[in-house]
């Protein structure tokens, strides 16, 4: 009892420093980027086979958040990585035999594949083997054939034992029983095979037995011993003294291992010297390992070896067997077949790809990892010699890593406003004649970075917007298109701050932010706003986000809103009565200019065109009215029977659509003289006051205009005096004073009295104290100015000279100066008169004139 715990204690002290030596091992391939590990065969799945973590040096969550998992080159996966505890285990029963047949040490690759750190680890386990395979025979029972005439001392091959286990699991001795006539001799041969024998000791007697029944065993080293038996039936025949001879002691052929099947390899051939039935020979294989027995078919009459199935030179490169050839007589001879194949191009270059991504930033810097590739050829020598490509123009390129793995990185920065996705295609070619290739296709779907501001269609945008628009009214859409994707290219837009008249630019206008659509906020006024100058900015949904600016311009079209206005003759203000008169001569030419219609529209452009038309007059014939210029002249010479007082109504019209229009109304009397003016105003007037009080006023403005008259004469004389005798001293200057032509009033009672004049036009008004003076022009031109200049204006010299003598306001005199500034004439005028006085020792343009207030 003592003995079997002793013995118990040293095996198990054996297995434990085993085992160690494992660890060690291990431990040192794992410093060095290789792990190995060693298991027995026929291991129940997921059994433990080492601690992959621990050898890493890497904790087994960190393997797990890390994405660890165990690849292999075969397409059979024998080992997988537990997850939790970073242990390697079985993915499958391992059956030594099956998988590393006729190979002294079993040894399965793989390799652990990191792939948040993209690095790779080697695993190299042995299988090591357990005796679980018996020896056995390939033929269970032999059947020999022996002549009487044997010598004691032959020799005769005996079917050999098979065990697919290796060292001292495998066949180690064979064991004969049965008969004292044979004995048994196990020959070692130059493979290390044991090869038995049955010899002869005994000579035979046929006559005295004429089968002899033995039995052969076969036995392993395991513990326990494993055994196998085949029975072996001699019997004995007559004497044939001649043994078949082979050609050659080993048969030697080489095929490539594409050679076609039914082919013919070689033909054995083998001699003897007997004759007849003894003479004849049959081939037949004594030993063949089962993976031969279905690639080859051995003809037993012609000797010829067919290939039954195809060859390939990655399964096996060599096959071996023997041979024998018998006669009838049971006489052989053996001999040795050797096939080696040799290696074609038949298998392309496969691309496994171990690790890939399908997404990546475009802003990923240059160098980084998008896929982890395993490229290998089963060919041999040059046929196995890999080359990998990229295929096409792009962004990427290959990077040789660990044995046969590469990495495919970027090569430059990626754009996804120029490429979106990638397909990018891996090929991969053998160094065979001709080449064979394999391609690999990785999807890689590019993401957007915010780096596109957005882009507006148009350089800058503008649009007319008619006035008197509707509240609310679209102006004008504005569109920007960002290049980038998602929520990087949605546009949203807002107005840049402003003001127009002193106002926030978003009273004016507003824009929809997902639109871009420009809305009015309020009805325009061409006459207040003609253009309204903004900025629009386009902002994306990045983070930061980018904007751009455009700028807008929108021009208020003008409507034809606004009437002619008439500023002479003017409007009489509510409650009074204005009544004009114009004067002209009985003795007037035809076309002579009576009086002008002037008017003015706020509108511009077309709308702003003015027409006149005569539209009623007391005599039809007499007068007409310029379609352009608005002046009154006489259409014939008056005559004898025409009325002294003509009442003429002249339409102002606008060119726009529909025209709008103003009146006029002109009172023309026709007179030779001031006094036939005089009395026919005063028939006139009569009505309105009584007759006294008019005289004495018409007496009074007599008087003092009579008094002015004078003094201007004795002025003037003395001022020509002055100019002849300067003119006598100096030479004549460029600039002599030209005269001017100036207008005459003349109005009582309310009535005002306008004589044409060639040069200005002055009123004064009574209550103001402000002169205004029109220029007139050869041409008369169709409006004037709509809007009026600033309200102060250059005194006349008339007024300064008329406040000089202390005068009152409503008693002015006229002043000759020609540099009074240009205005346009007062809407308030008050009733006046001037009187001209027409005298031979003057110029038409510098008679003296009086204005008495009325």
């Amino acid at each position: 009892m003592s003995e079997m715990c002793a013995a118990r204690e040293g095996r198990w002290g054996r297995r434990q420093r085993a085992l160690l030596c494992c660890v060690l091992v291990a431990a040192w391939e794992a410093v060095w980027g290789q792990l190995r590990y060693s298991v027995p065969e026929e291991l129940p799945k997921g059994s433990f086979v080492g601690d992959v973590a621990k050898d890493l040096a890497l904790q087994p969550a960190a393997l797990r958040d890390r994405g660890a998992r165990v690849v292999s080159a075969d397409r059979t996966q024998y080992f997988t990585l537990h997850a939790n505890s970073g242990h390697l285990v079985t993915a499958e029963r391992l059956d030594r035999e099956q998988l590393c047949r006729l190979m002294e040490q079993c040894v399965l690759r793989c390799e652990v594949i990191v792939e948040g750190e993209m690095k790779v680890y080697e695993i190299e386990v042995e299988i090591t083997d357990i005796n679980d395979n018996a020896p056995s025979f390939v033929e269970a029972e032999k059947e020999l054939r022996m002549g009487e005439t044997t010598a004691p001392g032959s020799r005769f091959p005996l079917v050999e034992a098979h065990d697919p286990d290796v060292g001292m699991n495998s066949l180690q001795s064979y064991e004969l029983s049965g008969d004292e006539h044979f004995s048994l001799s196990v020959q070692a041969g130059a493979d290390g095979e044991k090869r038995p024998e049955l010899v002869l000791a005994k000579a035979l007697d046929r006559e005295e037995a004429a089968f002899h029944e033995l039995v052969l065993r076969a036995s392993d080293g395991g513990e326990p011993a494993r055994t196998g038996t085949a029975r072996i039936r001699v019997s004995v025949l007559d004497a044939n003294d001649n043994a078949p001879v082979f050609s050659q002691a080993v048969y030697a052929v080489r095929v490539p291992e594409d050679v076609p099947v039914g082919s013919t390899l070689l033909t054995l051939t083998a001699t003897d010297a007997d004759e007849g039935i003894n003479s004849e020979v049959k081939y037949s294989v004594i030993k063949v390992t089962a993976e031969l027995t279905d690639k080859v078919f051995l003809d037993p009459e012609t000797g010829s070896i067919r290939l039954l199935r195809s060859l390939d030179f990655e399964e096996g490169d060599s096959y071996e067997f023997r041979v024998q050839a018998r006669d009838s007589g049971e006489l052989f001879d053996t001999a040795t077949v050797s096939i080696s194949v040799t290696d074609v191009n038949d298998n392309a270059p496969e691309i496994s790809v171990r690790s890939a991504l399908s997404e990546i930033s475009e802003d990923a810097p240059p160098g980084t990892v998008v896929a982890l590739l395993h490229v290998q050829d089963r060919d041999s020598g040059a046929n196995g010699e890999v080359r990998c490509s990229l295929v096409g123009d792009v962004p990427f390129r290959l990077r040789s890593s660990v044995g046969s793995y590469y990495s495919v990185v970027t090569a430059r920065e990626l754009d996804r406003e120029e490429v979106s996705e990638y397909n990018v295609t891996v090929w991969a070619s053998d160094g065979g004649s001709p080449s064979l290739r394999s391609s690999a296709v990785l999807a890689l779907r590019v993401l957007d970075v915010n780096d596109n501001a957005p882009v507006f269609a148009e350089a800058r945008y503008s649009a007319r917007l008619p006035e008197n628009n509707a509240e609310g009214a679209l102006v004008l859409t504005v569109r920007a298109w960002d290049a980038d994707w998602g929520q990087n290219a949605r546009v949203s837009y807002r107005l840049a701050e402003g003001r127009v008249r002193g106002a926030p630019l978003s009273s004016y206008v507003s824009v929809q932010a997902e639109t871009g659509a420009l809305y009015a906020l309020r009805s325009f006024d061409y006459e207040e706003v003609r253009e309204v100058g903004l900025w629009v900015r386009a902002e994306d949904g990045g983070a930061p986000a980018l904007s751009s600016n455009v700028s807008v311009r929108l021009l208020i079209v003008d409507e034809n809103d606004n009437a002619p206005q008439v500023l002479y003759p003017p409007t009489a203000a509510a409650g009074a009565v204005w009544t004009g008169v114009e004067l002209a001569p009985r003795s007037a030419e035809p076309g002579a200019l009576v009086a002008k219609v002037v008017a003015v529209d706020a509108d511009a452009g077309q709308n702003a065109w003015l027409s006149y038309e005569l539209a009623k007059a007391t005599e039809p014939g007499l007068f007409r009215v310029g379609l352009h210029s608005g002046e009154v002249r006489t259409a014939r010479s008056p005559l004898a029977r025409d009325a002294p007082r003509h009442s003429l109504v002249v339409v102002v019209k606008d060119q726009g659509r529909p025209a709008l229009s103003a009146t006029a109304t002109l009172t023309v009397v026709l007179a030779e003289s001031v006094a036939e003016l005089l009395s026919e105003l005063g028939s006139a007037a009569a009505p309105a006051e009584p007759g006294g009080s008019l005289t004495r006023w018409l007496v009074l403005a007599v008087a003092a205009v009579s008094c002015l008259f004078v003094a201007f004469l004795l002025l003037l004389l003395a001022l020509r005096l002055r100019r002849w005798r300067r003119s006598q001293l100096l030479p004549p200057a460029s600039g002599a004073l030209r005269g001017v032509p100036a207008s005459h009033f003349v109005g009582i009672d309310g009535v005002r009295a306008f004589l044409h004049s060639y040069s200005h036009e002055v009123s004064l008004t009574a209550d103001s104290r402000k002169s205004q003076r029109r220029w007139a022009a050869d041409s008369c031109c169709n409006t004037l100015p709509a809007r009026p200049p600033p309200d102060k204006a250059a005194p006349l010299l008339g007024e300064d000279a008329a406040g000089a003598r202390g005068a009152p306001p409503d008693a002015l005199p006229v002043s000759q100066s020609l540099r009074t500034p240009r205005r346009p004439p007062s809407r308030r005028l008050h009733p006046f008169m001037v009187i001209a006085f027409p005298s031979p020792f003057c110029f038409p343009s510098r008679c003296p004139r009086m204005i008495i207030p009325y």
